[in-house]
């Protein structure tokens, strides 16, 4: 009883391992991974690319208003200040945003280009050639070979790993950074208002920069919020285009090396 079981259970495994393979081929030919993974590279790249317009419309915002001097009188005596320089800290930080916004966006563009390659009808044969030589003398019960099984594993990792890894980031992305990208893009566009509003007009520099204490306090505030905002959008970005796709492909590239190597000791 305990060998017909043994039997049966060695039986179900190459037949789930058949289907899988099986399943595998026929993704890599009609390219149900490549098309969800292929628009949600595209919505992240929108994504990079609408950060990246905003932290450089912020980062002009704030030359402007750096550039900005006020002339008081206390107690009759002429000084002028520069309180637009308190933003020369954020605008360093801003300027960094915006480089990693483009590196975003850069790093999206690639995943995309890796996508149409890894989708070529070229690469989608050669998956299926290896399948097939690998799943005969499998069928017959037999041993295949060790190399063949390595080249098998590859090219299944060359195929799907890219689409797996975009996929997987997306998910996380949507149950739960999505909001914090919302609240992140919102809070620097609003910041870019505000700074803006600071800026005197011609003629209007002694009605609106007068209450200096005020004004102050509420640049000071504005930059807070700012710096929250932009760290923000920095782990955001961090988490979907480096961290998370480097964990997935570490993670598939394990279990490839531990099916190769259960391959090899069958």
């Amino acid at each position: 009883m305990d060998e017909q079981g043994s039997v049966r259970i060695e039986a179900l495994r190459r037949n789930l391992l058949l289907a899988l393979l099986a399943v595998a081929v026929v993704c890599a030919w009609l390219r149900p991974l490549d098309d969800l993974a292929g628009a949600q590279a595209q919505a992240g790249f929108k994504r990079a690319v609408a950060s990246f317009a905003t932290a450089r419309a912020l980062n002009a915002v704030i030359s402007v208003v750096q550039g900005t001097e006020l002339s008081v009188q206390p107690l009759g005596v002429g000084v002028t200040l520069t309180p637009g320089q308190m933003l020369d800290p954020l605008n360093d930080l801003v300027e960094r945003f915006s480089d990693l916004m483009l590196a975003a966006s850069v790093a999206f563009g690639v995943q995309l280009l890796l996508l149409e390659m890894g989708a070529h009808w070229g690469m989608s044969l050669a998956l299926t050639l290896v399948a097939l030589a690998w799943a005969w003398p499998y069928i017959k019960r037999k041993q295949s070979p060790a190399l063949l099984t390595r080249v098998l594993v590859a090219l299944l990792l060359v195929r799907f790993i890219v689409p797996a890894a975009g996929m997987a980031s997306d998910v996380v992305y949507r149950g739960f950074m999505q909001a914090q990208y919302a609240a992140g893009q919102q809070g620097i566009e609003q910041a870019s208002q505000a700074i803006g509003a600071l800026a005197p007009a011609d003629g209007a520099a002694d009605k609106k920069w007068w209450q200096l204490d005020r004004h102050i306090k509420q640049l000071g505030d504005t930059i807070d919020k700012t710096v929250e905002h932009a760290i923000r959008l920095i782990v955001v970005f961090l988490l979907q285009t480096l961290i998370l796709p480097l964990l997935v492909f570490w993670i598939l590239l394990r279990s490839g090396r531990m099916l190769t190597a259960a391959g090899a000791g069958n």
